[in-house]
């Protein structure tokens, strides 16, 4: 299996597939990446692709005495692209993956080309946070009702009734302390104060029914962002790029050949 070293000598596991200019896919918190098999080939053509499993996901490291935040995170990023010789490369990251890849354009502007970020938030006080009855909806006692609960967030009911699963998006087996240590990072990130730094190239995408990281963190983002652009996929929730999937990555790829790497 391919492993790439931390700076703390954590493993972190990567796959690379498909030709082109480099673009990094960063899956949502407690996800393997697992979350991208649906849409993984729409990219391969155009772009040698890289996904990982964050620490404490997949075939990656779980330490207990590891510090999980998402700056980190975007660290281990580096990591991967160091062990393979790139330069640099565009990233595209949804749901807290969004945030790792904030950071990676904030701590590594020189290795990345441009930024697409999906159904995020800039997190603190400035970000917008899901309502208590969503977080309740998912720290229901039956695993059963949390997973429905978390398939409703992410998919509408139309969608679900003609795609029945299985879901790669719902979260992968972890140790409970690498769990606990992905919330606190998700919840953790706070970008605001950094974001008008950035220098890449921006597209941010949401679902305008997205409850799990409300809608208007798209136009928050964009607004701090230098130059970001903004789109909207109609109707779509959380999961937007596969229930949207042709539009979104259709988006996507026009964006980045918009904006090669030079």
């Amino acid at each position: 299996m391919p492993f790439a070293k931390t700076a703390d000598q954590a493993e972190i596991y990567y796959q690379v597939r498909g030709f082109g200019e480099p673009l990094v896919l960063l899956s949502g918190q407690a996800n393997t990446h697992h979350w991208w098999d649906n849409v993984h080939a729409d990219f391969e053509g155009d772009h040698q692709t890289f996904v990982l499993d964050y620490l404490g996901t997949g075939e990656s490291d779980k330490p207990e005495d590891a510090e999980y935040n998402v700056r980190r995170f975007a660290g281990d990023v580096i990591s991967v692209l160091d062990e393979l010789g790139i330069a640099r490369a565009h990233v595209y990251g949804t749901s807290m993956g969004g945030k790792v890849a904030q950071w990676v354009a904030i701590d590594h502007p020189d290795r990345l080309g441009a930024l697409v970020l999906g159904c995020t938030s800039v997190g603190g006080t400035r970000g917008l946070h899901p309502d208590a009855a969503v977080t309740r909806s998912l720290a229901q006692p039956s695993v059963e009702a949390a997973r429905q609960a978390l398939i409703d967030l992410m998919y509408t009911p139309g969608w679900v009734r003609t795609h029945p699963g299985p879901y790669v998006v719902l979260g992968g087996r972890m140790p409970n302390h690498a769990r606990r240590g992905h919330l606190r990072a998700s919840n953790g990130h706070d970008s605001w104060a950094e974001l008008n730094r950035v220098t890449a190239p921006t597209l941010v995408l949401h679902g305008t029914d997205d409850i799990f990281s409300p809608a208007r963190n798209a136009a928050i983002l964009a607004e701090r962002i230098p130059g970001a652009e903004v789109h909207y996929l109609d109707g779509a929730r959380h999961a937007y790029f596969e229930e949207k999937q042709a539009e979104a990555s259709g988006v996507v790829l026009r964006f980045l050949a918009a904006h090669p790497l030079r």
